[in-house]
This record gives C-alpha cells, structure tokens and sequence, in this order.
C-alpha cells in the first residue's frame, strides 16, 4: 500500500496490511527512525524508564518511548536540555520519542490547577511556584525537547463525568487544538529548508545518542492531536472530525483509563476509530495490559503506552507468557525455574524466581530492575507475535490462543 506523506513531509506512515478497521501492520518513519506498528512504548516519564539505561532499551527492542513535557518543563527545565543538545542527548538514547503535552498531568493533579481559555494555570508540586501552560507554550517546550512525536495541550476529563461537562471540556480541546495547529504551521514556515536542516546526526548517534543541533526544531517532527469525548461515542466521533478537518501527522485517543469502567471505553474507541484517515497513525494512551492491546488492535489501533509493566514490576508483579506472576509470593520461594519459560531475556535466561522473590525480600535493588527488563522484554515480544500474527493473517488466531493462556495460566 503506498506511503502517506503528512503535512510536515518529513512523517510517513506505511500500512502494509490492514486498513481503517481491524487489525493493521504497518511502518512509521519520522526523522531517519523507523517503527514497526503496532508498538509499544516504554515510559519513560523524567528522560529515564525506571531502574534502566537507554543500552537496556536498545537491547530488549523498543524503537520509541515517552517522555513527559510536564516533570522535565519543572526539572531540569527545558532550556538546559535544549542547551545540552536536545533530549536524545541528554539521555543518550538513539530511538525516537513521543512527548506528551501535560494535560494528563493536570487531570492527575487537580488540587494544583484550574483551566481557562488561556490555558492550564497550575502550581508546581514540587516548590509551589506558579505556571501556565498554553498549546503554543506546550509545542515550544517540546521542540525544546527535540521530541520526534509531540502531543497537542488537550483537556482530559476525569470519570465518570456528565454530558454537559464533557461536552464543554471537548470544545476547548479542540479549541486549543486549532490554535496548536496554526502555531505548528507557523513554526514549519519560519523552520530552514529541509536540505540544509537535516534529519539526524547518525555518526553522532552512532557514537552514544549525541544527536545534531539542540537549537530544538531543525528537522520536523510529528504532531499528533488528541481525541477527548469522555464515554461518549458522539462526542468522540465529533473530535475525530474535527480534528481530521485541523490535519494532523497522527490522531491518540485520550481520556481512556481515567475511572471509567472497561467496557465503557469500547464504543467511544471504536466511533473514533471509524472517523479517522487508514493512512495516519492511531495512538491509544495510556492503556495497556496485554489483553487491553490485543482488544484495541484488533480494532485498529497502532501505538501504545503504559506505566503499567514496570510499576507493577518493581512492586514484584510481572506479565508472562501465562498470565500475571505475582513473585514475592510464597510459591516462589524455592522455584528454581525462570520468570517465564517462553522468555530469553536476561532476566530469565540468568535468574531463578526463588532468587527474584529473595531480592524483593531483602529490598534489594537488583529486584526492580530484573523484573522490569522481564516486563519490558515481554512487552516487545507480544508486540513482535501480534505483528507477525498480522503478516501471516492469523491474527484472531493469536488472539484466541494468548487469551486463553494467560486467563487460565496454561503453557
């Protein structure tokens, strides 16, 4: 299927297989990195994934992770990132990054904020002091940040939540929305030509994640809006519209995983979902077990992200092949096997579940890190079985035989 070439030129998406419903294979290529989709997308929220370096992520798989624009605008402040060259730099890290925009992080910290046209006024957890964040201010923090993917400011409405105040929150999202597009197109425009911008420094990357420039917008990156609605299908499909009508290099679904119940989550997803081009990017946030994936895949979504697998993991709950596996109980406590046996990642190559239980029982901090290279290292290999199940046209196979794995702990 030929390539779409989005509005920055400088952000392709491949379907290879699929179309706007159902399953999707495809390829994401933006700034010299390419991304097999459907993926996921380790989080790293202050430029570090908790417990690993960035080698660590190279070697389990992942291609993007993200970052958040709210902690690294407060500390070490985006100035000095774009000083040092830019947040691939600074973490040496040689795969792509999304940056999320803040506006889950005023959804987290009400106490702390109030929105208004303008913006979101909110104080900062960790002096007091005041800040504004504003859709232009957002972007120019994150071209600060040199991000490859960059989220709109959007409003994310807590559930449950009424019509009226969903309704109300959604027409400033896309408010807000308008004016981060019309602030993007001026920033292309004003941007050097694209010969004499350049896409990556690959020598420098080659030699440990420096990348070229850290004047924080050379190359242009993506620009994704955000779906809002609430649990209804309506109001969803009207934010798919408009923002389609905007014209955006990606399209995430926000809002999702906020306190609504599971099953409200599938009609809103699936109304967006049928309003969006088959050519773009699809982005769900924030959601991720395993089986959640499997059930947005299945309806067409194609990047994904989620605390989930390694703050369960440093808390000694991992995701296997069979389902969940809670390490610090009893029944590890002389198991000599692995963490998973369908896994080869170090972690399960090397170390017993009695040794893992015993490390979370003395508090050492060898623990965390060995359960989150499992979980991560697990995550990128569903991701690989999903895609290679989409190539072979057995997804629902797949879909079947996982499920029924990890709901009843089988081989």
């Amino acid at each position: 299927m030929k390539a779409v070439v989005n509005p920055s030129r400088r952000v392709e998406f491949d379907l290879l297989r699929g179309s706007g419903r159902g399953p999707r294979l495809g390829r994401l290529r933006i700034r010299g990195l390419e991304i097999p989709t459907p993926a996921f997308m380790p989080v790293g929220t202050r430029a570090s994934v908790k417990t690993l370096g960035s080698e660590d992520l190279e070697a389990l798989g992942a291609r993007l992770i993200l970052a958040n624009t709210y902690h690294l605008y407060l500390r070490p402040g985006a100035e000095l990132i774009a000083r040092l060259g830019g947040l691939h730099r600074f973490m040496a890290w040689n795969g792509g990054i999304l940056t999320d925009s803040g506006g889950f992080q005023a959804f987290s910290l009400a106490r702390l904020r109030s929105i208004r046209e303008e913006g979101i006024e909110f104080r900062s957890h960790l002096d007091g002091s005041r800040h504004l964040l504003t859709p232009e201010g957002v972007l120019d923090i994150q071209a600060r940040l040199d991000s490859d993917i960059r989220m709109v400011l959007d409003v994310c409405t807590p559930q449950p939540a009424d019509r009226a105040r969903t309704a109300e929150e959604l027409a400033l999202t896309l408010r807000w929305a308008a004016r981060s597009r019309e602030a993007w197109d001026r920033a292309l425009s004003a941007a050097p030509d694209e010969e004499a911008a350049g896409i990556r420094d690959e020598e420098g990357l080659r030699a440990g994640g420096r990348r070229a420039g850290g004047d924080g917008d050379r190359a242009p990156a993506a620009l994704f809006g955000i779906v809002q609605g609430g649990t209804f299908p309506d109001l969803r499909r009207e934010s798919a519209e408009r923002l389609v009508d905007l014209g955006f290099d990606g399209y995430a679904l926000g809002g999702f995983s906020v306190g609504e119940r599971a099953e409200e989550r599938v009609p809103g997803m699936e109304a967006a979902l049928a309003a969006l081009p088959a050519g773009r990017p699809r982005y769900l946030m924030g959601v991720g077990t395993p089986l959640e994936i499997l059930d947005a895949v299945a309806r067409g979504v194609d990047l994904f992200d989620c605390v989930l697998p390694t703050r369960n993991a440093r808390k000694g709950t991992l995701f296997t092949w069979r389902g969940k596996l809670i390490v610090k109980n009893r029944a590890c406590a002389d198991d000599g096997g692995p963490i998973d046996p369908r896994c080869d990642c170090p972690a399960c190559r090397r170390y017993s579940r009695a040794y893992l239980r015993h490390l979370f029982q003395v508090g050492e901090q060898l623990a965390g890190r060995l359960a989150t290279i499992h979980s991560l290292a697990f995550y990128q290999q569903w991701m690989a079985g999903i895609r290679e199940a989409i190539a072979a046209d057995r997804f629902a196979d797949f879909a079947r035989e996982a499920r029924a794995r990890m709901e009843t702990g089988g081989a």
